[in-house]
């Protein structure tokens, strides 16, 4: 009887514990918020990779192995302390050459407020349910909301269920669906993440990361063989680039056979999209220098693949681009067996890859911080970065715009939709901006850097814009040097012509900013030189902001010396028309 007292008095000590935490079904999101999945309205509540129609039409193993969970992500925002997971697998944990962190683990990265992703490891236990837990998290630089997640899910298992935990007293809010147009990857048992140690290290999540497009992963294990029934249910995803990566699946076919294999996917996606498609060689073996019939086997297979892309070249199919071997070079420690990369294997692969659709899709990187393009998310307080993207997005699709201006909070609170609570300047924008057709793709807090990552995710795209103003570059003050902003500016330019090639593109000068005048003034003189040179054109209406003697006027500011009151902007709309 005392043992019993004791449990029951211990199970009561242990109730207040557990009632402080609240777990997060995303499937109960009311919206759908698995990400790089496709055919979303069929399976958006499961963690699939195929619709049920596929079943009986693609092949019995394909059909299994889209119930794997490749590529799969959970995003959301949270400002918990410690966060929770747990969830329950449909298969055996691990392999014999790969862990169970890879095969059914997860892996959760933090994005901080200015973009930078950071790792974070947690504790597991893989159980009949698999927990991770992660512990001491610390806070944003900029405020008290916590950071972004990006959750990705087993490689080479099923998820029945899952649920993120958090303290009581936090907020975790998921985020929807990414309406971007994603890269659609049809691969092997390498493509779908053999032999990663955790999810997030194969290479096509990798890539995942590095662009930061959505990628559905059609990699199947041992069944990437370029059957006309699952490009079927590709040629349903308008993808921004279609990658076909079946050749290690290919080397005991004929070496004809795999020629007119290829062939043959190139015109069936080329039947229904116009997307550039990119076909990558066999990487190669381990073994392939000390075993002569593997070495054999690899050079028909790719012997074959160089004569389909010859063929396509030949044939004037537009937009199909190659990758090599050779050109991959995976290292001699790339290897886990003969064929499956390790993560250092699977790392160069993403990184050869990544350089090749980077030009491809005309989404270069530079040298300088001001030229690599990143998120931010430093004042949510005030909006949702995404969320304004993605409002962007909707907004250019359904009205597309005759005139466009980019910028910072100085446009962001100017006026015009998506709107926003602060309108400093709404009576100018209602009688100048708007009757001239201006869509405002103004975001507070944007640095040139921000700027270059939404002109390469979309919200240019799609539309002819008349005119182009761009009026960025005061938020990297004191960040980057002189060189670094307008060097970030040149490059800047360089991706708005690209996707706005008959456009009018007007720069602004950087409006003053108390007690940086003579800054403001220098760097003006060098932004002007340079965008003359490049060809554009340069206005500075900043300068009637200014007193006589060359400080801010700040009866023309709303207080802080930086951002115009309605009268601020009724002096400059003139100008940046």
């Amino acid at each position: 009887m005392k043992k019993l007292i004791c449990l029951l008095f211990c199970s009561l000590l242990f109730l207040p514990a557990a009632a402080q935490w609240k777990w997060h079904n995303p499937m109960k999101a009311g919206f759908p918020v698995i990400q790089n999945q496709g055919f979303t309205k069929e399976i958006g509540n499961t963690y699939t990779r195929l619709p049920e129609r596929a079943n009986g039409v693609v092949s019995e193993p394909v059909w299994n192995l889209s119930r794997h969970s490749a590529g799969l992500a959970i995003h959301f925002y949270s400002d918990a302390p410690q966060i929770k997971v747990r969830y329950t697998v449909t298969g055996s944990l691990n392999m014999p050459h790969m862990p169970s962190t890879g095969v059914s683990g997860v892996d959760l990265y933090s994005i901080d407020s200015d973009g930078k992703w950071h790792f974070c490891f947690g504790g597991y236990s893989f159980q009949d349910t698999i927990t991770y837990t992660y512990n001491n998290i610390g806070k944003d630089r900029y405020h008290k909301q916590g950071f972004e997640y990006r959750l990705y899910l087993p490689l080479y298992n099923g998820v029945k269920w899952l649920e993120i935990g958090t303290p009581e007293d936090s907020h975790l809010e998921f985020i929807p669906l990414s309406p971007e147009k994603p890269i659609v990857l049809y691969g092997t048992s390498i493509a779908q993440g053999a032999c990663a140690s955790r999810p997030a290290m194969a290479w096509s999540t990798i890539l995942q990361r590095s662009l930061d497009y959505p990628l559905i992963n059609l990699g199947f294990s041992g069944n990437g063989r370029l059957a006309k029934e699952v490009l079927q249910f590709i040629n349903e995803t308008d993808a921004r680039l279609y990658i076909l990566d079946c050749m290690p699946n290919l080397p005991n076919q004929e070496e004809e056979e795999v020629t007119a294999l290829a062939i043959a996917a190139v015109k069936q996606i080329r039947e229904k999209h116009s997307a550039p498609i990119l076909l990558i060689e066999h990487a190669g073996y381990s073994n392939m220098q000390t075993d002569s019939t593997e070495y054999k086997r690899l050079m028909k297979v790719n012997r074959a693949s160089r004569k389909a892309y010859e063929q396509i070249q030949t044939e004037g199919i537009p937009g199909v681009f190659y990758l090599t071997r050779e050109e991959l070079n995976i290292p001699a420690d790339g290897w886990v067996d003969s064929v499956h990369p390790s993560d250092l294997g699977a790392q160069q692969q993403a990184t050869v890859v990544e350089k090749k659709i980077r030009e491809i899709l005309h989404i270069p990187l530079g040298s300088f911080a001001t030229t690599i393009p990143v998120t931010q998310r430093r004042e949510p307080h005030m909006y949702e970065w995404h969320a304004r993207h993605r409002a962007i997005l909707e907004q250019v699709r359904n009205h597309p715009p005759k005139a466009v201006i980019i910028g910072n909070s100085i446009t962001h609170y100017w006026g015009g939709e998506p709107e926003h609570r602060n309108k400093n300047g709404r009576e100018t924008w209602e009688k100048v901006m708007r009757p001239a057709g201006f869509q405002n793709l103004g975001y507070g807090w944007d640095r040139i850097e921000n700027v270059l990552w939404r002109v390469y995710h979309g919200e240019l795209d799609g539309y002819d814009a008349g005119k182009v103003v761009l009026m960025i570059g005061t938020n990297n003050c004191g960040l980057n040097s002189d060189n670094e902003i307008v060097e970030g500016l040149r490059f800047l330019l360089s991706a708005i012509r690209q996707r706005q090639p008959n456009t009018s593109i007007k720069v602004i000068g950087i409006l003053p900013r108390r007690n940086q005048e003579q800054w403001v003034k220098n760097i003006n003189i060098d932004i002007k030189e340079m965008v003359e040179t490049e060809g554009f054109e340069f206005a500075n209406p900043g300068t009637a902001l200014l007193q006589q003697d060359g400080k801010t006027n700040e009866s023309l500011f709303i207080g802080d010396g930086l951002h115009p009151n309605e009268e601020g902007y009724k002096l400059i709309a003139g100008d940046i028309l």
